[in-house]
């Protein structure tokens, strides 16, 4: 046991939950691009200026503001807070205000994951166990919404597990009270509320699992009462998610939405994980693990666990997008299982040297275990905090502290060309769309943004039929008055218009072509000289690159 004056020196220390806090900012500045990847997207330029247009108008849209392609047509804004907290971030701070929030979410997910997951293990096993969980859900780290349910689903974990321990309140709040409550702020952040939902549903049909398969009947009694209490807590929550502007209506939408196959075979994140990604060996060990894990619960009669790995686990290998919300359900489990494998390891038959290594190795962590356990200052994690929020708000700050949507992937210089042409309707890809509407709006107005499920597939299939040039691309364009076209070099469609008599490059700046229609130009080409040294220029899009946000690379939503 330490003495007072040691334990004193301690709290000066860093503990294993400052490792937690700090590691995705590590992974993100030390392994990643930083700010970047945070920005590897532009949805989060729209989800600004549509809570900038909340904050003027005082309401929630009901119907579309952005394009001339469904001018008015329904729209349901389902993450109106986030929206709203984004553009006021952005009010004070610009981008850097909205990009320090998302560092701060991910730091607190993976804190509360590591505290969920030390109540199962040890200190060691947690933090290690957090940490593959950490790279293996940064496949889809962006300052977007979408933060605020990772979140979420870690502290809805960590209620329902102190539920089923039999605690049922947190300070004086009582459990079945809170999480409803959680749930109408969460509804109204963020689209993925349902799956707090479907976790007290599974905490249920766990138990539920337990009554109809447990041999113990004492056992039963127990578990049944476990279960109402869980199926009880769902039908507040789904109750409490209908308090949101658009009340039930949302749930039609998302649940339409979420069955069109469209997004499953167009819209990268939703595609499955491609094995080849830097971040795949980590979703791969925690799949394995969780695997295993799912029998081993189930032999010992803990269903929960077993019907949660194969629920998430499921939707993990479905959609990348997913893989984050797996991990976060799957890590304190797993902790639990390694373990109780390390615990068992000194007392099996194995070779001396192993048994001899196991049991170094567990009085190691627990000796860890107790010297965690004295409280801490948590100076580290401050400043920790601190210095990234310096170097992003410097004046000139390094380059993946720059918090800006990547010029080499956006149309950046492009725009003051664009803002000299008198309301003109532009056609560009959806990612690009959400840099013009960052850019430009209200002035002008997008054929197309990430807003896939407002468009609807119908609408995204004839988008796509003119980026693949499909034989009937002229005659789409045409029955929306489309005059302007805003498009990289290596674009197929680009290469069609090179070859049109009917459009004329007005702009190429090496990133991005503007064509206008001969009835603009009068038949002139006004071209702005390319300033690059043209090597690769038509090749380069199609050279096969390991990214970190490899899944955000064509079409993304929230």
């Amino acid at each position: 046991m330490q003495n007072r004056g040691s334990q004193f020196a301690i709290k000066w220390l860093p503990s294993l939950a400052d490792f937690a806090f700090l590691m995705p900012i590590w992974f993100l500045f030390g392994r990643m691009q930083g700010v970047k990847t945070l920005l590897g997207d532009c949805d989060t330029g729209w989800h600004i200026r549509t809570g900038e247009w909340i904050v003027s108008n005082h309401l929630v849209p009901t119907h579309d503001v952005f394009s001339f392609s469904k001018p008015g047509g329904v729209w349901f804004a389902w993450e109106w807070l986030s929206d709203v907290i984004f553009a006021g971030l952005n009010g004070m701070w610009g981008l850097r205000g909205v990009v320090m929030l998302s560092i701060l979410l991910l730091s607190a997910t993976f804190t509360a994951l590591f505290l969920v997951a030390r109540r199962k293990a040890n200190p060691v096993t947690a933090i290690v166990v957090t940490m593959v969980a950490a790279a293996a859900s940064s496949v889809h780290w962006l300052a977007r919404p979408h933060l605020f349910t990772l979140l979420f689903v870690i502290l809805f974990y960590a209620a329902l597990e102190r539920m089923r321990e039999g605690q049922t309140r947190w300070g004086r709040l009582p459990y079945l009270a809170l999480l409803p409550v959680a749930t109408i702020l969460w509804t109204n952040l963020h689209g993925g509320f349902f799956l707090g939902i479907a976790l007290v549903v599974a905490y249920g049909a766990g138990e539920l699992a337990q009554l109809a398969l447990t041999a113990a009947r004492e056992d039963r009694g127990p578990a049944w009462r476990r279960a109402k209490r869980f199926f009880l807590c769902a039908g507040a929550c789904l109750a409490a998610s209908l308090i949101n502007p658009y009340t039930y209506r949302l749930h039609v939408h998302l649940f339409e939405y979420l069955r069109d196959s469209y997004a499953s075979q167009h819209i990268i994140e939703f595609f499955s994980l491609s094995f080849h990604h830097p971040a795949a060996i980590f979703f791969e060990s925690m799949l394995l693990l969780a695997a295993v894990s799912v029998f081993w619960y189930a032999r010992r009669g803990r269903y929960t666990e077993s019907l949660l790995l194969l629920v998430f686990g499921h939707l993990g290998l479905l959609a990348a997008r997913n893989i984050p919300i797996f991990v976060l359900v799957a890590a304190p489990p797993v902790a639990g299982m390694v373990q109780a494998w390390l615990n068992g390891l000194p007392e099996l038959e194995l070779a001396q040297w192993v048994r001899r290594t196991a049991a170094k190795f567990n009085q190691m962590a627990a000796r860890t275990a107790e010297t965690d356990r004295i409280p801490r200052w948590h100076l580290v994690s401050v400043l920790g905090v601190a210095m990234v929020a310096a170097l992003l708000f410097a004046p000139a700050p390094p380059q993946r502290f720059r918090a800006e949507f990547d010029p080499q992937s956006y149309p950046a210089k492009a725009i003051e060309a664009l803002k000299r042409m008198p309301q003109p309707r532009i056609f560009t890809d959806d990612q690009w769309g959400d840099y013009l509407i960052w850019r430009l709006y209200p002035s002008d107005k997008v054929f197309v943004d990430g807003r896939s499920d407002f468009y609807g597939s119908a609408f995204e299939e004839k988008f796509i039929d003119v980026l693949n040039v499909k034989y009937n691309w002229e005659r789409i364009l045409g029955g929306f008055g489309v005059d302007t076209i805003l498009l990289p070099p290596s674009a197929p469609l680009s290469g069609a218009l090179k070859e049109s008599s009917r459009w004329r490059v007005v702009y190429d700046d090496g990133v991005a072509l503007i064509f206008r229609s001969i009835e603009k130009t009068g038949g002139k080409t006004t071209s702005a000289p390319y300033q690059g040294s043209g090597t690769g220029r038509d090749r380069e899009v199609t050279k096969t690159q390991a990214r970190d946000q490899a899944i955000t690379e064509k079409r993304t939503k929230t």
